[in-house]
C-alpha cells in the first residue's frame, strides 16, 4: 500500500515518523512524498501545547475530508495527541481507520494490511511511551546533509508547565550501541552532521548503571569519520556540568552550540515552574560557557505569562535578556496544559497580556540578533551547504545554527552542492540571515 506520513511537531516527532516509515517499508508498503498519491495517510500529531494541538486537529480534519471524498483510502492518527487524547479522538472521529499511541509500529502495520475496518486496538499504554526501534528500521527520506538522531525519550523533571512526562513517560536512555549503529547508517547514507535530540540531552545515561553519560556518547560518535559536525540539543541548566561544557567547547566535532531552555530568570517564577535552579546558578553556567571559549554560542527559550508572573518579574526577564544578549532565542507564551501542576494555578494571565510580553521580548531579541549579524560582516566562517537553489545560490549554516530554527547563510558559488563544507566571508546581513562569498575550496 502507498502511504504518506504527515509530520507535525518537533524533530523528535520527525524521528518517530522515520522509524514508522522504515517499519512499514520493511513490511512491503511504499512511501510516497505527495499525499495525492497515497492510498493511506498517517498523521503523526503533536500534543505539546495548544497551538500544536490545533494544528494537528486541523490536519486530521483536512485528511478526514479527503477520505470522505474518496481521495484517500485509509486515515490513521498517531503521535503525542493520540497518546494523550485517545478516547476523545476515537469518540469525535468515527471515520478515522485507526488511532494509535506512541511506538505502536506493529499495530499500525497490521491496520495498514487489513482490507476492511476491523476493530483495531490502538489504545496507548499508561505511563510508558514508545520503545526504541532498532536502528536498521530508520528511514532516511531526504537528501539534506544533516539528520536528527534520538538518544532518549521521556522526562522525569515534571516542570509544572509541561505535559511531556504525562505523554511520553519517564526518562529512558537509548542504548549506546544502537545510537552508534544508527549514526553509522546515517553516515553511510551521506549525512555529514547529526543532531542529537531528546527531552533532555544532559540526562543521557543517568538511568544506566554502566557509567555512560553524554560525554562518553559524544566521544564514541566522534570516532565515525564521515560525521563532521555533532550537536547535542536540549541541555538542562541544572545538569550542565563544567566537564560537559569544557568537552563541548574543545571538541573537534561537537559544535559549541549550547541549547539551554531557561524558561525564566526570576527566582519565584523558576520555583513555581519547578525548575530547581536559581538566577545566580543560571548566571554561573552562562558565564562559564562564554568564558571557556569566545566561539561558543548560546540558544535559549523563555516563557511569558506564566501564572502569577507580575510586571516586575517580566521586567526582570526583559532586562536580563537585554544585558546578556543571547546569540539565539525563542519565546513562547504560557499554554495551560491539562494534568500539569501549573494548569491548576488560580493566578492565570490573560491571553492578550501573554501576547504583549512575548512580542516585547521578541522585538528586543530581534534588535540583539540584527546587531550581532552586522558585527559579523567581514568575518570568516565555515558553513555546511544544506541545499542549492536557483541561480547557484546555496543555503548554508554555521556551526552555531541549527536547521529550521536558526539563521541561514546564503552563499553564491558555481560548484557548491549539498554536504559541502565551505569557508566563507560574511559580506552582508539581512535581518536574521547572512550573505557570504566563498573564500576557500570545497570539501
Amino acid at each position: 500500500m502507498k502511504f504518506f506520513i504527515k509530520k507535525l511537531g518537533c524533530p523528535k516527532n520527525d524521528v518517530d515518523g522515520d522509524y514508522l516509515a522504515g517499519h512499514l517499508i520493511s513490511a512491503g508498503h511504499q512511501i510516497v512524498h505527495d499525499d495525492s498519491l497515497a492510498e493511506a495517510v498517517i498523521v503523526n500529531t503533536c500534543g505539546f501545547i495548544l497551538p500544536a494541538r490545533e494544528e494537528s486537529i486541523y490536519e486530521i480534519l483536512h485528511y478526514e475530508k479527503l477520505k470522505n471524498e474518496g481521495k484517500i483510502g485509509k486515515l490513521f492518527i498517531t503521535g503525542c495527541l493520540a497518546q494523550k487524547y485517545y478516547d476523545d479522538l476515537k469518540k469525535e472521529l468515527p471515520d478515522v481507520d485507526g488511532i494509535f499511541g506512541l511506538g505502536q509500529l506493529e499495530s499500525i502495520q497490521s491496520a495498514m494490511s487489513k482490507p476492511d475496518r476491523a476493530p483495531i486496538n490502538g489504545r496507548p499504554g499508561t505511563g510508558q511511551a514508545a520503545i526504541f526501534p532498532g536502528p536498521e528500521t530508520r528511514f532516511i527520506g531526504h537528501e539534506l546533509p544533516y539528520e536528527y538522531l534520538k538518544i532518549s525519550d521521556g522526562c522525569d523533571r515534571f516542570c509544572s508547565y509541561c505535559a511531556i512526562p504525562l505523554i511520553r513517560g519517564h526518562y529512558r536512555s537509548r542504548s549506546m550501541s544502537d545510537i552508534i549503529r544508527e549514526a553509522e547508517i546515517l553516515a553511510e547514507a551521506g549525512k555529514k552532521e547529526i543532531i542529537l535530540v531528546s527531552q533532555e540531552g544532559t540526562g543521557y545515561g543517568r538511568d544506566f548503571d554502566d557509567g555512560a553519560d553524554a560525554i562518553s556518547l559524544l566521544s564514541e560518535l566522534e570516532k565515525i569519520e564521515a560525521i563532521k559536525w555533532i550537536k547535542l540539543m536540549y541541555l538542562h541548566p541544572e545538569a550542565l556540568t563544567d566537564r560537559l561544557i569544557e568537552y563541548i567547547s574543545f571538541s573537534p566535532k561537537v559544535s559549541g552550540y549550547f541549547d539551554i531552555p531557561l524558561q525564566h530568570i526570576d527566582n519565584v517564577m523558576l520555583s513555581r515552574m519547578n525548575r530547581h535552579i536559581t538566577r545566580a546558578e543560571i548566571e554561573i553556567v552562562l558565564r562559564k560557557i562564554r568564558d571557556v571559549s569566545v566561539e561558543n554560542l548560546i540558544r535559549t527559550t523563555f516563557i511569558t505569562g506564566f501564572p502569577g508572573e507580575t510586571e516586575d518579574q517580566f521586567r526582570a526577564l526583559y532586562d536580563f535578556v537585554a544585558e546578556f544578549e543571547f546569540d539565539r532565542m525563542g519565546v513562547f507564551k504560557y499554554s495551560r496544559e491539562e494534568g500539569t501542576a501549573a494548569g491548576s494555578y488560580h493566578d492565570q494571565i490573560a491571553e492578550e497580556e501573554k501576547d504583549r510580553r512575548m512580542d516585547e521580548l521578541m522585538l528586543l531579541q530581534q534588535e540583539i540578533a540584527f546587531k550581532k549579524n552586522i558585527d559579523l560582516i567581514d568575518s570568516i566562517h565555515k558553513v555546511i551547504i544544506d541545499r542549492v537553489g536557483p541561480d547557484t545560490i546555496a543555503e548554508g549554516r554555521t556551526r552555531g545554527d541549527c536547521p529550521e530554527i536558526d539563521q541561514t547563510v546564503f552563499v553564491k558559488g558555481d560548484h557548491l552542492k549539498s554536504g559541502d563544507f565551505v569557508d566563507v566571508r560574511i559580506i552582508m546581513a539581512e535581518g536574521y540571515d547572512l550573505i557570504a562569498a566563498p573564500i576557500g575550496g570545497e570539501k
